[in-house]
């Protein structure tokens, strides 16, 4: 059985020679104290000093870290949508995390859960779309992208797991379709983390917890004349509520070197992960009914998974008085071994008259991936009818290539191959060209316009001579935003644009099925397009308040995608998606803060006939709700509720997945300057919620044929983990 997802950049603020009504003007007032326009110069400038405020303003200890945040948070004036942000690192490290990946959902309307064992990528949900494990939302860590193409799993895998929280700098986000610096995979939207460049002195961390949770970290920054190296080493075990512990295991480190600033400067960032751990899969609704087996329970103690990425990339910048030049550069080696069993035994009982061989599979793939991105930004005057205007052209290249080899899929026993379904050899290369102009025509007024060129070259080998081949593809996707304002402050946003995702790379040249190997099997298109538009504002409606409304829609020409469980592939119809984001954040005082987000979607296939049916696991309803405080003499802490709400199973919609609310707590002490103890709580009120649910047909051992069911993949019980921090020079 198969389960495919159906499925920031700081904007500078241009001004005109008039006055500019924006909120930077005071900022910029010249050195003879003559009121002078901010050019485009002064805008870099400031710009940049945005970006880095939230590695600034990152003390041991904060003090005033909801003022800090509410302003390096607001984005008036930069943005060109209203669904565009940043989360700065404080923001984050206020939260109780249950999975390293949650620290995503500080994207509104994003959800993150899991199906199976903690080492695997999660599974994600935005806009409409079940994500499956990252297709159409794009991510980039230090500028390495993290999706996955012609991944043994699923496209666009998207494995978090090497994240540290406690580094993280800052979150860029962007929704939709409407930016020439997004390619493949963002039709949804991307999302960019940044590691911090350096920190104050040291820190060492141990956290113990429930279920054998044990997690040590130690992290800082030597002292140097020269430069600042940043080192990161963590170490983690965990077994979990399961009745098959999860043994789950990880060593995980980062070690970086930077010399200037993000704007003129350039660094070197090394990373490794390595991990290996027991996976409990979804199980089968009737068997927990029944007392076969507790909600926790495993129908095939034997899944899991390893895997390993690691990951050397470059960044460099350079600003002048009317250009900035990037540039980054990075290489990847990941490999991954998969174990999963979702059918248990309805494949071996029909084909051997048993159980006895099981339904296990092992999807498995080792990569060696390498890109680039070079980009200029320049600034200048357009003259138009004897009146100029200022404005910025940006350009940039970009490329990638992945070489899998061998990507594979296996029927297995107790993790012993007995089967080659078929195992391949693939070549992937991209190359992307893209540009924009943006221009300030009035004081209230700026345009966006924009384009995206990309083309993919495929080559797979595989083990059946008919699936092998080449093929290749190209999109160009045009992109327009018109931004008025501020006015007073609030500024309004319409958008378009054309975007894409890729799809597997055996997919495009397969033409027969590889279990019987003579079945015609239709080859799907390489790139599938996707066109989006949206209406959005940005306001502060009372000081200290920050909120963004977006009303966006979404059409996919068709989600046709490689089905890497069963290795073969499964067209689906064009879809149309659309919905209404609404973002809050709230600075109540310097040690109160409220943040609120609420989203809602429409999601359907659109048939030949023009029939509509529901998208399986396309989520229509989510809300993230967050109270912090801090400073309240020793004591700090966060208390976060996540809804997400209920999702189709099938097409015709007549079984749906439950809802679920969950609490976490985390609430700290500070015992000196140098050392604070937090305890957080999950699952705050012990809700028997389920992470994820599919309806598909599954066989236990005991019964005779197969039975449609609904599976589900339990969330976690109410837990609580202890961390002890301590900050050293």
């Amino acid at each position: 059985m198969a389960f495919v997802g159906i499925g920031s950049r700081r904007r500078h603020q241009l001004g005109s020679k008039k006055k500019p009504k924006c909120q930077w003007y005071d900022l910029f007032k010249n050195r003879n104290n003559k009121d002078e326009v901010m050019n485009v110069k002064d805008l870099t400038v400031f710009v940049g000093v945005l970006h880095l405020m939230p590695s600034f303003a990152q003390p041991a200890d904060p003090v005033g870290t909801i003022e800090i945040r509410a302003k390096t948070e607001n984005l008036t004036g930069i943005a060109s949508t209203g669904s565009e942000g940043v989360v700065s690192g404080l923001r984050i490290a206020a939260l109780p995390i249950l999975r390293p990946g949650e620290i995503m959902e500080m994207v509104p309307g994003l959800i993150v859960t899991q199906h199976a064992g903690d080492g695997k990528a999660n599974q994600y949900f935005l806009r409409g779309f079940n994500l499956d494990h990252g297709t159409d939302f794009s991510t980039f860590v230090n500028g390495v992208p993290a999706n996955m193409p012609t991944h043994a799993h699923g496209q666009g895998y998207t494995d978090l797991n090497f994240l540290i929280p406690e580094l993280v700098d800052q979150i860029s986000y962007r929704k939709g379709t409407y930016s020439a610096m997004d390619g493949d995979f963002s039709a949804a939207g991307s999302a960019r983390v940044e590691y911090l460049k350096k920190m104050d002195g040291h820190l060492a961390e141990v956290t113990v917890g429930a279920n054998g949770y044990k997690r040590w970290l130690l992290a800082g920054s030597p002292k140097r004349s020269e430069g600042q190296w940043l080192y990161g080493l963590e170490v983690f075990k965990n077994d979990g509520p399961w009745v098959v512990p999860e043994n789950y295991q990880k060593l995980n480190g980062v070690l970086s070197y930077t010399e200037g600033t993000r704007l003129n400067g350039y660094s070197v960032t090394g990373m490794f992960y390595k991990s290996s751990w027991v996976s409990t899969d979804q199980i089968p609704l009737r068997a927990v009914n029944q007392g076969l087996m507790d909600r926790f329970g495993s129908t095939d103690p034997t899944t899991g998974g390893e895997t390993h990425r690691y990951s050397l990339s470059s960044q460099w910048a350079q600003t002048g008085k009317d250009r900035q030049s990037k540039a980054n550069f990075w290489a990847l080696d990941s490999a991954l071994d998969l174990w999963s069993n979702f059918e248990y035994c309805m494949g071996s009982m029909a084909t051997h008259g048993s159980c006895a061989m099981g339904d296990q599979f092992k999807q498995a793939e080792k990569r060696q991936a390498f890109g680039f991105g070079l980009s200029q930004a320049r600034f200048s005057q357009l003259d138009v009818f004897n009146t100029s205007y200022e404005t910025a052209f940006s350009f940039g290249l970009d490329g990638r290539a992945d070489h899998i080899s061998p990507v594979g899929l296996y029927l297995t026993t107790q993790r012993r191959i007995h089967e080659t379904v078929r195992e391949d050899q693939v070549r992937q290369s991209s190359i992307s060209f893209w540009a924009q102009n943006e221009t300030r025509w009035t004081p209230s007024f700026r345009s966006i316009v924009g384009a995206r060129a990309d083309a993919y070259q495929f080559h797979v080998q595989s083990n059946v001579a008919a699936n092998s081949g080449k093929s290749s593809d190209q999109k160009v996707s045009p992109k327009v935003s018109l931004i008025y304002g501020p006015v007073g402050k609030t500024e309004f946003y319409a958008n378009y644009g054309a975007g894409f995702h890729s799809n597997d790379a055996r997919g495009t040249t397969i033409t027969v099925d590889p279990v019987d190997r003579t079945t015609p099997v239709s080859k799907v298109d390489p790139l599938v397009k996707a066109i989006g538009s949206e209406l959005g504002l940005r306001t502060e409606i009372l000081q200290g308040w920050q909120s963004n409304l977006a009303i966006w829609k979404l059409k996919m020409a068709s989600e046709l995608l490689f089905i890497g469980d069963a290795g073969t592939t499964e067209p689906s119809s064009p879809s149309k998606r659309y919905g209404i984001e609404w973002n809050n954040f709230y600075a109540i005082n310097s040690n109160l803060s409220l943040d609120l987000d609420l989203a809602w979607a429409h999601s359907r296939f659109v048939h030949e006939d023009n029939k509509q049916t529901f998208i399986p696991g396309a989520v229509n309803s989510t809300a993230n709700i967050g109270l912090t405080f801090n400073n309240l003499g020793p004591w700090f802490g966060s208390v976060r509720l996540r809804y997400f709400g209920p999702r189709p199973l099938t097409e015709d919609g007549s079984i749906k997945s439950d809802a679920s609310s969950l609490a976490n707590l985390r609430v700290g002490y500070k015992i000196n300057n140098h050392t604070k103890l937090a305890v957080d709580i999950y699952n705050l009120q012990n809700k028997k919620a389920n992470d994820i649910e599919y309806a598909y047909s599954s066989q236990l051992a005991s019964e005779a044929g197969p039975v449609f069911d609904r599976h589900f993949h339990p969330t976690e019980p109410r837990s609580m983990r202890v961390t002890l921090t301590h900050r050293f020079n």
